[in-house]
């Protein structure tokens, strides 16, 4: 067979076995890096996959934020700024009857108002917690549910599957609750208010049930 390399110079033809192997590796380096970016590329839609619209707008905040031991007096039971709680509200319970903030209002217990949300992922985190906090305690502590935004049917079919065995009390469309208690940015956002009606902890993000232990107990 006719070579029809011939009419190449014979110095360019010895370099040819080199020039293919660096054109291959040259190929192999830009299909893999092209292969990293689509894998960097997915991997928020994969973490997103199984989120709702509403569930991506939650935030969970940063321990630091947390209400710092420093600013804690009597003993760090409670905020050395403590207010007043607004218990000046009436809400639907999941059974569609309208209760009063202020009937668990009771000066032999500690209430822990915790504003969650069907669809939030810290919120489900923390009810195991609560739920065992409340049969622990259940003689000196009232825990609250307010979800947020959720409809009673989604709301209860949730407190029966997690066991909830405190009231919960629907917000949706209340923000006027929200801004007694906050600002409130992102859930679950929680209050640990005293037997004598101060709001003495918060805790805008998830905290471990051993903290809220702690902080329930020394107010009791």
């Amino acid at each position: 067979m006719e070579d029809n390399r011939s009419d190449i110079p014979s110095d360019e033809r010895s370099n040819e076995p080199v020039n293919d192997r660096k054109n291959g590796r040259m190929r192999m380096v830009a299909v893999g890096a092209t292969a990293l970016a689509l894998i960097g590329i997915s991997i928020p839609f994969v973490w997103q996959a199984d989120a709702t619209p509403s569930a991506l707008t939650a935030t969970v905040t940063p321990a630091s934020s947390h209400e710092p031991a420093a600013a804690q007096d009597d003993g760090g039971s409670c905020m050395a700024n403590a207010k007043p709680a607004n218990w000046d509200f009436k809400l639907k319970d999941l059974n569609g009857k309208e209760v009063e903030l202020a009937s668990f209002r009771d000066p032999n217990k500690v209430v822990l108002l915790n504003f969650w949300a069907t669809w939030c992922g810290p919120c489900k985190a923390e009810i195991p917690g609560f739920v065992e906090l409340q049969e622990k305690y259940r003689d000196k502590l009232t825990i609250i549910g307010y979800s947020v935004d959720d409809t009673a049917e989604p709301a209860k079919k949730y407190a029966d599957q997690y066991k909830m065995n405190y009231p919960v009390l629907l917000g949706e469309g209340r923000e006027d609750v929200q801004d007694a208690y906050g600002p409130v940015w992102g859930i679950p956002a929680s209050f640990i208010i005293s037997k004598d009606g101060k709001v003495c902890r918060k805790h805008m993000g998830i905290a471990p049930k051993a903290v809220f232990e702690k902080e329930i107990v020394a107010l009791m």
